[in-house]
């Protein structure tokens, strides 16, 4: 009997690209390219892709990588602004009714910033309405969660971040590390962050503007919370009223994530928020 060719026609793109795939392929990897093909075929076929559009999207995504270095990815400003970062970090971090919501990263978190206790002001350079920021790290059940580490960092009053200044802003400006006590409380002193457009003079932020979208980002604190026997929680809270919190240029705005932002009376402004982090298994 002869055997059956499953030669390459537009009907059966996908049939026959899938059926390429070696036996031995990894399970996981095999259900992952294989649904890949699928989609991005369907994609093709649903838009009626020309070789024109393909060539274009072809030189945008070269361009991307062109552009991606050690202190620039290109690529993961792409996935942000196409909400796929965030779908996945979603996808990975589903929590009980009640806990932190995670958001992205970014890409300014620097390890091992400086540690200080509580109260410490992390405003180097002096620059910024000054702000209070306070509240509890609590388990599920309400319980304080003593000896929580908690990395902050955030832009200065002109919207960047020190690694984007090196030599301008001091090491360190507006960065700092905190753990908690047997109460659970937090209390650090900064600056009342401010909004910045994310980087939009490549690939990207010229897809941006073929699609009349704007780059900016709502002014937020970044929080990365971690405790032995949690899930770590990586997150932002976001300075309510801010004019961009409906239109994030990468999505990661949540409701539960907007802080309060009230007046205070040794410092500028307040900004109280509690995190309620998840048991691990």
């Amino acid at each position: 009997m002869a055997e059956t060719i499953d030669y390459f026609t537009e009907a059966r793109s996908v049939e026959a690209v899938n059926a390429r795939m070696g036996a031995d392929t990894a399970p996981r990897l095999a259900q992952v390219m294989a649904s890949l093909v699928k989609h991005l075929h369907a994609f093709a076929k649903d838009v009626e892709l020309t070789q024109e559009e393909w060539g274009i999207a072809i030189d945008f995504l070269t361009r991307t990588g062109q552009m991606s270095d050690g202190n620039r990815q290109e690529f993961i400003l792409l996935s942000d602004v196409l909400g796929f970062s965030m779908l996945v970090d979603a996808i990975s971090h589903r929590r009980p009714s009640g806990a932190t919501e995670n958001t992205v990263l970014g890409p300014f978190h620097v390890a091992d910033a400086p540690r200080y206790p509580m109260g410490t002001n992390i405003s180097l350079d002096g620059k910024g309405e000054s702000c209070l920021f306070r509240g509890h790290v609590r388990d599920g059940d309400g319980a304080p969660i003593s000896g929580a580490s908690i990395d902050v960092w955030c832009d200065n009053a002109e919207g960047f971040y020190d690694v984007q200044q090196p030599g301008i802003q001091p090491q360190w400006n507006n960065r700092g590390i905190f753990t908690t006590g047997s109460d659970g409380a937090y209390s650090f002193r900064g600056i009342r962050p401010v909004a910045y457009p994310i980087p939009a003079d490549g690939p990207v932020g010229q897809m941006l503007a073929a699609l009349g979208r704007h780059p900016n980002r709502p002014a937020h604190m970044h929080f990365l919370v971690s405790a032995p026997g949690y899930e770590t929680i990586v997150t932002h809270t976001f300075v309510e009223g801010d004019r961009w919190l409906t239109s994030d240029a990468v999505f990661g705005v949540k409701a539960s994530l907007i802080a309060t932002m009230e007046a205070g009376t040794d410092t500028a402004w307040i900004s109280a928020f509690d995190f309620v982090m998840t048991r691990i298994g």
